[in-house]
């Protein structure tokens, strides 16, 4: 039986006045490859946030390994929607990676003794070990998306959060992406934002529809329940159906 990473009950949170999400009831289980998806707006990246401990529920309980979130973010690994930098900056790929666990800093601001050949197995695991002395502003934006997921790898997360790893990158990037997702599947419990359904819909075990409410759903729901192209364009090929 699949140990239960994430567990969520009757979850309400707003911004303000605003309700983001409310009575929201998932359960995650460890080894799943979950497609988050929905409306802008509609709390896809407030989930994460909570998920994370960045944000705390006005009401009911979000558990990561049967302990709050803040507790356990230390096994969540983040890839962010996007990231800006100056190209000119001088950092290297491997120093990119090696971030990944500026949380296990000593003291004196040093990185544990085994943090390069972590970052290096990290580069290995996501096709960019070449690249590893390379400027990190050189990198194609598809290499570059790939060195966030292995900055998020690093330190060898249980479950690995990414919010829309696949936006503005060509389709041999984005191929390239999933493979590595699909690879790292095999190991840790995938949580991933996309507006990409007709390209997750065959690859994640479970969808989760976020407008302020949760919903879980299979591939052939998906299909179904948005055959009128609300979010995106309709799906209608039959290899969508394989789940």
């Amino acid at each position: 039986m699949k140990k239960k990473v994430i567990s969520i009950e009757n979850l309400y949170f707003q911004y303000d006045s605003m309700p983001a999400l409310e009575n929201v009831n998932v359960d995650i289980f460890s080894g799943e490859f979950v497609a988050i998806f929905g409306p802008n707006g509609g709390g896809k990246t407030t989930l994460l946030k909570l998920i994370m401990g960045l944000l705390v529920p006005q009401k009911g309980k979000l558990l990561l390994f049967d302990h709050p979130p803040e507790e356990t973010r230390h096994l969540i690994g983040y890839v962010p929607q996007a990231m800006h930098f100056d190209r000119d900056f001088p950092i290297s790929v491997l120093e990119v990676v090696m971030m990944g666990m500026l949380g296990k800093l000593s003291w004196r601001g040093s990185y544990p003794p085994d943090a390069k050949r972590k970052a290096l197995l990290a580069l290995e695991r996501v096709g960019l070990a070449h690249k590893a002395n390379a400027s990190f502003g050189t990198l194609s934006g598809g290499e570059a998306q790939r060195t966030l997921i292995g900055r998020a790898i690093a330190d060898a997360p249980s479950v690995l959060l990414l919010d829309e790893p696949t936006a503005n990158v060509d389709i041999e990037a984005e191929k390239s992406i999933y493979a590595q997702l699909l690879e790292l599947n095999q190991t840790m419990t995938i949580l991933m934002v996309t507006h990409d359904l007709q390209t997750i819909v065959d690859k994640a075990g479970k969808l989760l529809c976020v407008q302020r409410q949760v919903t879980a759903l299979k591939a052939k729901e998906v299909c179904e329940h948005f055959a009128l192209g609300l979010y995106h364009t309709p799906l209608t090929s039959k290899r969508h159906f394989s789940l």
